[in-house]
């Protein structure tokens, strides 16, 4: 029960919680403001205020001091009574002080007074009569200030003036009327002083927080109270607030003409007519209403407090996320429901309102998607764009946060549950950041995660908790991610996502080829039929780059556009990368293709997998296609701990004999050739990585498996291809995939993969087989040089901008440690123990003349800008790795016949050709994909983040292969065929 105290101190009175934490502190600094004062102006107002709020703060700290004290010693039955009884005296005491004080603290109670979902009842109860009904002032002021604005007498002005308020707040207060020609009205009157009050107490504010922010660095409420400082004196001018009740009035649509056209995203809600306003008086229309705590006047005409909540809240997401321009002040005194069927909401009072600039409106509106998502790339993407800036990398608690920020509304009966609730989830929001930065407790007390807070979503962030205080004082439960989605999706919908809409959907990079001109205007084509949402192409022909073409958006609900270094989730194409990785090994000697996998991985022996091989492994014949399988569902997140998935491998047991029965292995692929990698070389999957591929060609910062912090604002964000889905009953089961991955489970699959994939968490997942993140131009390079026998080419097209390898490649992340036994090095290499006693030595090639000349002609070719000028320029020295690529020559029996699958890569042949294989690559869920012809020095790729089943990319191969007279690759062309998705 001290939460209650805590919450109260604070919000009464910031420097009750000073003298909790600090005392010599408080009183040093009161006693500073004290001489200051009496300097400045003696005994003054100022000073009388302040010290009445910190006598009043202190008298209920020590109430509730004693009150937890007593009920140390106090039966548990007794015990709530003698919280309530604290709860109804301190509620006393607020109300008294505020309504004496009046001014900004009237508006700290009405904000109190809304937050049923947090606070007792007893202050709820007592604090609702802030709303609008404080005392009221004299008539005799309130004439005064009518004749004195309008230059008239009552009489020349009203036929009718009825002097008991209609309702009393903290600015002003309300009276009905009748005007000469006979409109009834309400006249709204501004106290007199109430402006020489409110600035006073504004000041006040800012010191106590500027104190509270030198004293306790955690609690720097800065922004806030400058965003207040700034828009709060906006509501003393009522020409200001006649001008924005006709604003919101207007982009709601409250007076629309008969006929007129509504938008889908209609809010059914009325806002009175501004007849006349002064800077101190507003003249409305007046409408009937029943005031929302009239609970027997809205069940005596069968009103539905749940509708009008939830058509409340529509109205305010309307405002927010649609207009850009909203009510900040959205308490249960500004509403009333009309007492005529339908009923509706009457929104009132606008002097407080908020206007947002176009790139904060999408930033919110990203927000809140992501949020409703659990997209942690495109929240940190929106919390960047609005300059809100975190002093720490945890993407979890952040969307956590974020969450409970948009979380559903709950009533007021649930309130102490959902206090705990709360608490509970900060206490371990608080544990996380004290582990990862290793505080003490007394540091993390005083650690404040956020560098930079935008002062222009304060008003926002109050407008949520109004509503959500609203709803619970209503005791309705509101669903805000269902209610507010829509409004969010208008805003971010109507981006420029299609050609047709964005003259820049294309980016603007050069044009290589004429072939490049013919692809970018089939993009466009693909793009006004919504079948591309942001996509790169690049090919390379003899050496040379021939295409290189970025397109589209980052996201559904990201206008940034897409260029060359953005990096998108390929899925299974990461397994080419991976099998690259192995190959690699071989060809430096870290072991061999027909090695038993035990005799690398000891702890992988067992089960029946002794005599499963390297070759097996990357020819998926190994019978472990389905040990994997169960990383989904609710076992969805342990596919992101690497050496969890490794022991699952090692408890694994195959279903078939290793080489009788080629069947895809779709998860268990990555870490079987992880472990494998690892365990050969004795460092770290991301260290070979780095060093087999990365560096040596010049690709840094556009190829990753598993991305480091640092690179979130190029990636693409996932959506599925709806129309897409619709067709796989069209399909029909394939042989080669094991029954795990079959129609069913790719449907279940492509429903949640973007969503899964799109959670940061996921993305910085070392995950071989399916989390590789690359642009298109990395990726063509990969195998622009696998086609030439490992010759690292020339450097990318100067046309590319930024440069290809300019972005710092700093890859840091967890892996298995490295074994002492693998510690050792010899003659420049790196020594290591084999379970079967014999020595690994990894030497660096040393490249000769002879190798080169044993590989093929066009990897020599240095007219045509194929070839290196010594063989530092190589990342294999095999003369014939495309022979163990493709799994043919001397490598066939290694192989299945027939089966699709080379070793580690999927062979393609020509249409119409001999039946031989021209080359080799790998696609992935969703399209991507990379691969090489050999014969026809050939290599591009296609990285998209509409996930499609391959009918995009097949479209472009085709038509590429067309233009350069190549022959069409099976498995990688005939979009028509819609039982050959490109899945693997």
């Amino acid at each position: 029960m001290l939460a209650w105290f805590l919450f109260l101190s604070i919000t009464v009175s910031v420097v009750v919680y000073a003298v909790w934490v600090s005392p010599s502190r408080t009183f040093l600094f009161l006693n500073s403001i004290s001489k200051s004062v009496k300097n400045i102006m003696g005994w003054g107002n100022i000073y009388r205020r302040r010290m009445k709020v910190f006598t009043a703060a202190l008298i209920i700290y020590l109430d509730y001091k004693a009150v937890q004290q007593r009920g140390k010693w106090t039966s548990k039955s007794k015990r709530n009574a003698l919280w309530e009884k604290a709860h109804e005296r301190n509620a006393k005491r607020v109300l008294s002080l505020i309504i004496k004080l009046e001014g900004l603290w009237v508006k700290l109670g009405q904000y109190l007074s809304t937050r049923a979902d947090v606070l007792p009842e007893a202050y709820i109860s007592l604090l609702k009569q802030l709303q609008d009904s404080l005392p009221p002032r004299p008539l005799k002021e309130v004439c005064r200030t009518i004749q004195k604005e309008f230059g008239k007498s009552m009489d020349d002005l009203f036929a009718e003036f009825v002097e008991k308020p209609l309702a009393t707040a903290s600015i002003a207060q309300v009276h009905r009327a009748t005007l000469l020609n006979g409109q009834e009205v309400v006249v709204k009157v501004q106290h007199d002083g109430i402006k020489a009050i409110i600035l006073e107490d504004l000041k006040n504010a800012k010191s106590i927080v500027n104190w509270i922010a030198w004293a306790e660095p955690q609690y720097d409420f800065n922004p806030m109270i400058d965003e207040w400082c700034k828009e709060a004196p906006k509501e003393l001018d009522f020409d200001h607030e006649a001008e924005n009740t006709r604003t919101v009035a207007a982009n709601l649509g409250c007076k629309k003409s008969p006929g007129e056209s509504y938008s889908s995203n209609r809010v059914n809600v009325l806002i009175p007519e501004v007849i006349q306003s002064t800077k101190s008086v507003l003249i409305l229309e007046y409408m009937d209403g029943i005031r929302l705590n009239d609970t027997a006047s809205l069940e005596a005409f069968g009103i539905d407090k749940q509708k009008i909540v939830e058509e409340i809240t529509r109205a305010y997401a309307h405002q927010i996320y649609v207009d850009g321009f909203f009510n900040g002040d959205p308490h249960p005194g500004n509403f009333l429901v009309s007492k005529e069927a339908p009923h509706r909401p009457i929104l009132l009072d606008f002097g407080l309102t908020k206007k947002l600039s176009s790139s904060l409106k999408h930033a919110l509106a990203k927000m809140f998607l992501a949020s409703a998502e659990g997209d942690h790339v495109a929240l940190l993407s929106a919390f960047s764009e609005m300059g809100l800036r975190l002093r720490l990398d945890m993407p979890e608690q952040v969307m956590e946060i974020t969450s409970v920020f948009f979380r559903s509304s709950t009533p007021a009966t649930e309130a102490q549950q959902n206090l705990k609730s709360l608490a509970e989830q900060r206490e371990k929001n608080m544990k996380a950041i004290q582990e990862k930065l290793q505080l003490n407790q007394k540091e993390v007390k005083r650690f404040n995660p956020v560098d930079a807070f935008p002062g222009d979503i304060v008003i926002f962030g109050r407008v949520l908790n109004l509503l959500r205080g609203l709803s619970s004082t209503m005791n309705v439960r509101i669903v805000y991610m269902d209610i507010m989605k829509p409004f969010a999706e208008a805003v971010l919908g109507n981006i420029n996502k299609t050609p047709a809409a964005n003259a820049q959907w294309i980016y603007n990079t050069p044009v290589h080829s004429d072939v490049e001109t013919k692809l970018r205007q089939l993009l466009v084509e693909l793009g006004n039929n919504d079948k591309i949402l942001g996509i790169q192409v690049c090919a390379y022909k003899d050496g040379e780059v021939i295409i290189d073409t970025a397109a589209g958006v980052l996201g559904r609900y990201d206008p940034r556009p897409v260029q060359p270094d953005t990096l998108f989730s390929v899925f299974s194409a990461t397994k080419g990368i991976t099998a690259g990785m192995l190959h690699w090994l071989v060809d430096n000697g870290k072991l061999k293709l027909d090695e038993n996998v035990a005799n690398i991985w000891p702890e992988f022996r067992g089960n029946g997998k002794e005599h499963i091989k390297v070759h097996h492994i990357l020819n998926h014949t190994s019978g472990l296609h389905n040990a994997l399988a169960d990383l989904r569902g609710e076992n969805a997140f342990l596919m992101t701990e690497w050496d969890a998935c490794l022991k699952l491998i090692e408890a694994s047991q195959p279903e078939t004999e290793p080489g009788k029965q080629q069947l895809y292995h779709y998860l268990s692929f990555g870490w079987l050739c992880g472990g494998i990698i690892e365990h050969a070389s004795g460092k770290k999957f991301q260290e070979i990585l780095e060093e087999a591929l990365i560096r040596p060609l010049k690709i840094e910062g556009e190829l990753y498996v598993g991305i480091p912090p640092g690179v979130e604002a190029r990636l693409a964000n996932l959506t599925l291809d709806t129309d897409d889905l619709k067709k796989l009953s069209e399909m029909r089961n394939r042989a080669e995939m094991p029954s795990t991955f079959q129609l069913n489970n790719i449907s279940e699959l492509a429903e949640y993969l973007p969503a899964f994939f799109n959670m940061l968490n996921v993305r910085r997942a070392i995950v071989p087989a399916a989390n590789g993140h690359c642009s298109a131009r990395a990726l063509a390079r990969y195998y622009a040089a696998l086609a030439d026998c490992g010759v690292v080419l020339p450097p990318h097209s100067s046309a590319s901008n930024p440069p290809l390898g300019s972005h710092p490649h700093i890859p840091k992340f967890p892996s298995k440690k490295t074994d002492e036994k693998q510690k050792g090095k010899v003659d420049g290499g790196v020594k290591n123990e084999r379970s079967d006693g014999r020595q690994n030595i990894y030497i660096r090639i040393e490249e000769d003349d002879d190798d080169e000349e044993k590989c093929s002609k066009s990897s020599r070719d240095t007219s045509k800008g194929g070839g290196p000028e010594n063989k530092k320029g190589k990342i294999f020295s095999n003369p014939r790795v495309h022979e163990a690529f493709m799994g043919v020559g001397e490598y066939e029996n290694m192989c299945l016949r027939d089966g699709v699958f080379g070793l580690g890569f999927r062979r393609l042949k020509s249409k119409d050709g001999d039946g031989s294989y021209s080359g080799f690559g790998h696609s992935g869920m969703g399209g991507s994909t990379g691969f090489c012809d050999v014969k026809n020095r050939f290599a591009m790729a296609v990285t998209l983040n509409k996930l499609s089943f391959g009918g995009v990319t097949a479209k472009i191969v085709e038509l590429i292969c067309s233009e350069l007279n190549l022959p069409l690759p099976e498995g990688l062309s005939g979009s028509g065929d819609i039982n050959r998705p490109l899945i693997n």
